[in-house]
């Protein structure tokens, strides 16, 4: 008897063997991707939209497994209604809309007027010290904004050293008052100009400039061809640069957290209010699927104008550009470059001061320096510390290993879905991201809410899209015969990607990581809403410590983010060989 179940046995085996033989890996795991973005991405926004016409939480995964909640769902389902999306057309809520949209309109306007001529001094011209300024511009766009806040509450507060400055001056009052709109618009547009700054300057660099010769050789003044020539070839990237610095604007936490008075409402800070303060699950769904459908437009508008308004003048043939060195131009350029690095390194060099100082109250300097806030955070805060390391690392690994796939499907396959699904992380808003999943997963079988696996779950799936795009490109690089020949030799295609295509990817995976880590250690919206007590990483520390007015220790706490931030940024600029002047 024995005897016969071993002969058994073995057919057993080989028919296991055999059928494992037969399933093609990697459709596997195309579905598997499909899976994580359905599972964390499309299915949050899907529930959340519904919870804005039920008014309370409608978990869709948890009908799967619960009766009692699948009764309730679609008890709840069927008394949905647009009742609550009534108030957005009158009070707090359509006063927050009005509110954030005329603030990332006005950021968007000021921002390009600014950036003008900066990016053409950049672009352009001889202006002197390029390469050190370019570096100094660069800055403003790794400080998180609620530092920059910190920074600027320092400068402009009540005891703010530039308000002593003014009053000694002989003027009453304040120059500006810290906690005010004017505030929060001066910290956007003087640390969200960067994002606008380098497309343009990469707008200004590659029109032909051909057509402004000729226009110099039929008579035409200097500024006139600027005006005429050089900045009409630009338009599409001036108009692109403006539709991101509103989103980007429209979705900031950090700034307005910090600064917002009372009497002032701001879609980001009300959708935080109305979850976190209230649980006004309606409320919440609400502001969320109102930033959503904002980001998308805009997102939407950007996509068509790069795609549209072709100014293309390239040919195939190299031209030299040559550069403006009239004197009166670099030099009025470099003294507007520098009046407009003022405001930001002041606010950073504020928040350096205080990270030593024993006291600061209202003289132009502290009043002693000192080391003990960089002790008290290494032996208070040890533990943040590790914790944004951490947490970095697992949404690092996460997005390492889909964005490989994502960018293999959507090169070799030409898998457009799946390229569709990876970019919608760009339109979400964090506020509203943190928001869908708390509401999605808070009951079995993914009862996640309030766990650190979530919210690096939330860290990867927000900051994909930039791992996504730096493989992606790497990937167009790599010819298929590579894969293929590896593929003749046996290996499997799974095999393949791991162990031929993935080494040739490790210079666009490197450039991806660091800047997908770097932005993870200064993220604030999601931090804030979703982070457990256990695993706070730095940037809550500095928020929270900043509320309870422990400005010093948050201060040394914001440097050292700010140190970190530099140095991962600094690698991967070397690592890209990014020259941006």
């Amino acid at each position: 008897m024995s005897s016969v179940n071993q002969d058994k046995q073995p057919k057993k085996d080989t028919k296991f063997r055999g059928w494992l033989r037969t399933i093609d890996s990697l459709k596997v795991m195309k579905w598997v991707v499909y899976l994580f973005f359905f599972l964390f991405l499309v299915l949050p926004l899907v529930s959340v939209f519904l919870v804005s016409f039920t008014g309370q939480p409608v978990n869709l995964l948890g009908s799967l497994v619960n009766p009692d909640i699948m009764a309730t769902n679609i008890e709840r389902l069927s008394n949905a209604s647009f009742e609550h999306y009534s108030l957005l057309l009158g009070g707090t809520y359509f006063s927050a809309l009005q509110n954030s949209l005329a603030l990332a309109i006005g950021v968007s306007i000021l921002v390009i007027l600014m950036c003008i001529p900066l990016a053409y001094a950049f672009a352009r011209t001889t202006m002197p010290y390029k390469k050190t300024l370019a570096a100094l511009c660069t800055i403003p766009l790794i400080v998180p904004t609620f530092i920059s806040a910190a920074g600027f509450i320092i400068m402009f507060g009540r005891t703010g050293w530039v308000n002593t400055m003014y009053q000694s001056l002989g003027f009453d009052g304040v120059l500006i008052d810290a906690y005010s709109m004017t505030s929060i618009v001066l910290i956007q547009v003087f640390f969200f100009f960067p994002f606008a700054l380098w497309p343009m300057v990469a707008a200004f660099k590659i029109a032909d400039i051909s057509l402004e010769e000729a226009s110099n050789n039929m008579g035409a003044k200097n500024w006139s061809t600027m005006v005429f020539i050089t900045f009409p070839l630009a338009i599409p990237g001036i108009i692109s640069a403006a539709l991101l610095i509103f989103t980007v604007s429209f979705s900031d936490f950090g700034t307005p957290i910090i600064l917002a008075p009372d009497g002032l409402n701001l879609i980001v800070v009300e959708a935080y209010r109305e979850i976190s303060g209230f649980f006004n699950w309606a409320g919440a769904s609400i502001l969320t699927i109102v930033m959503v459908a904002v980001a998308a437009i805009f997102f939407w508008l950007q996509r068509y104008v790069t795609k549209n308004m072709d100014y293309g003048t390239l040919s195939g043939k190299p031209k030299g550009t040559k550069l403006n060195d009239s004197k009166i131009v670099t030099r009025s350029l470099l003294v507007f470059t520098i009046l407009v690095l003022v405001l930001p390194m002041s606010a950073i060099f504020s928040v350096l001061l205080q990270s030593f100082a024993t006291t600061w109250g209202t003289g132009l300097l502290p009043r002693g320096f000192t080391m003990d806030h960089y002790a008290t955070v290494f032996t208070r805060s040890g533990d943040n510390i590790l914790n944004s390391i951490l947490l970095a690392g697992g949404a690092l690994i996460i997005s390492v290993i889909v964005a490989t796939l994502v960018s293999y499907f959507v090169v070799r396959e030409n898998t457009s879905k799946l390229d569709f699904m990876s970019s919608i992380p760009l339109i979400v808003p964090g506020i509203a991201l943190g928001i869908a999943y708390i509401q999605t997963f808070n009951t079995a079988p993914l009862q996640l809410t309030g766990t650190a696996f979530l919210l690096i779950v939330a860290y990867a799936v927000r900051r994909m899209p930039y791992m996504i795009r730096s493989t992606m490109g790497t990937m167009m690089a790599i010819k298929s015969d590579i894969e293929e020949a590896a593929v003749n030799l046996g290996a499997s295609k799974l095999v393949a990607i791991i162990t031929v295509v993935g080494p040739l990817m490790l210079p666009g995976i490197a450039a991806g990581s660091i800047l997908v880590f770097v932005t993870v250690i200064k993220e604030t919206s999601i931090t804030v809403l979703m982070a457990p007590s256990d695993w706070a990483p730095m940037s809550l520390m500095v928020f929270q410590n900043l509320l309870r007015g422990e400005v010093y220790t948050a201060s040394a706490m914001a440097m050292l983010i700010i140190v970190l931030v530099i140095i991962l940024q600094t690698a991967a600029n070397k690592i890209t060989k990014n020259s941006l002047y």
